[in-house]
């Protein structure tokens, strides 16, 4: 075989999956459309954009995601190389600078010497050996309709929506506080706590605002990215146990329990902007200007970009790709990235890793690491192509991880020690490697 490989995407799955060929001695052609076409939810020319949040979730090894960026950093993850680099404080979180995160992984994507990126559209399935295509949720509509055509099945469509982000200088500091949630970790969060009264106000505001029109796809709503609008329509009290959860948050200068919590998290490393927390919207522009400016602390709130809403797709994996997200029947060709099934920043890069890895064992001839379902990231690979009439998108979480043979009763220990485990034994697959050796053939 050539040494030589395809990406198609130059988003968070296709620039790791061009890294971890590359490093290998491996000439990687890496397709990117942006900027000569954009999508609806993409602003920047810079590769691996973040269009949802710049949030990468928690950062605890007691957490799932937090045990999974642990794995892609030992596996030379080249974005969490990024994410280490231009982190802002989040708590216990690990959020970054927007801008400056994209950018850290266009520039070294860019300067590799194996790597030449090509700014053009493709509209259908390459016909080369040796393909990622790692395209995303928004995947054009030539190329969707080229990939349907392959596989002669049906595509699953949800709606994807991004949160409003507003200016640190326009939040009423005087209602506002800073705290994060039992004091775990530095006060990151601006809270805007609620009475019973304000809350109620901006619960029948939100339920009756009105939403921007959706067209050419059906409707159906991720459950792990619902629109703030929809989880109101679900309940008076369905906001107060999700984004509004009053619960661990306390204001120091009252001492007083609120009765809901919006919170803003850092966007930037400047912290000259915060986004709202769990506010995905795809309200009306003005409505979102008039119903969010009902939460306190936000009622000047300068809006430099408000909540959008955007289509998703993604692939039937289980019938379609196997562990290694390589595609059923032809091996050489890969899907990566959330168009596979796996939801949320990290585990589309960790999907490209893994697709990148499987890829150049392939072309060099290696023996392929097994990763089992005692890592995150060949849990994700097994949750993708295991047999499910009922296939959804899904993080990263405990529940698809293999358990412990002994039982421990406290949750958080029994999660330290699972990551514990997968860390030790990844660690035991890479000295024996030779492909994690990251050595050039």
């Amino acid at each position: 075989m050539n040494k030589k490989a395809t990406v198609v995407g130059a988003g968070l799955a296709g620039c790791e999956a061009a890294y971890q060929l590359a490093k290998r001695g491996i000439e990687v052609t890496l397709y990117e459309m942006k900027p000569q076409k954009m999508s609806p939810a993409h602003h920047s020319e810079n590769f691996a954009e973040l269009v949802c949040s710049n949030s990468l979730r928690g950062a605890s090894l007691s957490n799932a995601v937090g045990l999974l960026k642990e794995e892609m950093r030992r596996l030379d993850s080249i974005i969490m190389q990024a994410a280490d680099a231009t982190q802002v404080p989040a708590g216990g979180a690990l959020a970054v600078d927007r801008e400056a995160f994209s950018k850290n992984i266009t520039d070294a994507i860019s300067a590799h010497p194996l790597i030449t990126v090509v700014q053009k559209e493709i509209t259908s399935l390459p016909e080369d050996e040796n393909v990622i295509i790692a395209t995303g949720p928004l995947t054009s509509d030539a190329l969707s309709e080229s990939i349907h055509s392959y596989f002669g099945k049906e595509y699953l469509s949800f709606f994807d929506a991004a949160a409003p982000i507003v200016t640190y200088e326009s939040i009423n500091m005087d209602k506002a506080f800073f705290a994060s949630r039992y004091n775990k970790g530095t006060p990151d969060y601006i809270n805007c706590p609620m009475t019973k009264e304000e809350y109620l106000a901006f619960y029948h505001a939100l339920r009756a605002a009105e939403c921007a029109e959706l067209h050419d796809f059906d409707h159906q709503v991720f459950e792990g990215c619902m629109p703030i609008e929809e989880m109101a329509r679900r309940g008076e009290d369905t906001m107060r146990y999700g984004p509004l959860k009053p619960v661990g948050l306390v204001d120091d200068r009252t001492g007083l329990k609120s009765y809901g919590v919006v919170q803003l998290r850092k966007d930037n490393a400047a912290g000259s902007l915060y986004n709202i927390v769990g506010f995905q919207t795809h309200l009306k522009f003005p409505e979102q200007k008039r119903v969010f400016s009902m939460i306190p602390g936000l009622e000047n709130a300068d809006f430099v970009r408000y909540g959008v809403m955007h289509r998703n797709t993604y692939l039937h994996s289980p019938s379609l790709l196997h562990a290694d997200f390589s595609v059923k029947g032809k091996e050489t060709l890969y899907f990566a990235g959330q168009m596979t099934g796996v939801e949320g920043y990290v585990e589309s890069a960790s999907s490209g890793l893994m697709a990148g890895l499987s890829l150049a064992a392939k072309i060099l001839e290696l023996s392929l690491p097994r990763f089992s379902n005692i890592h995150a990231i060949g849990a994700m690979g097994q949750y993708i192509s295991t047999p499910n009439d009922h296939f959804q998108p899904m993080n990263i979480n405990f529940g698809i991880i293999a358990p412990l043979e002994q039982r421990i009763r406290v949750k958080q220990e029994r999660y330290m020690a699972i990551s514990r485990r997968s860390l030790d034994a990844l660690d035991k697959i890479i000295g024996e490697s030779q492909l994690l050796k990251g050595e050039n053939q």
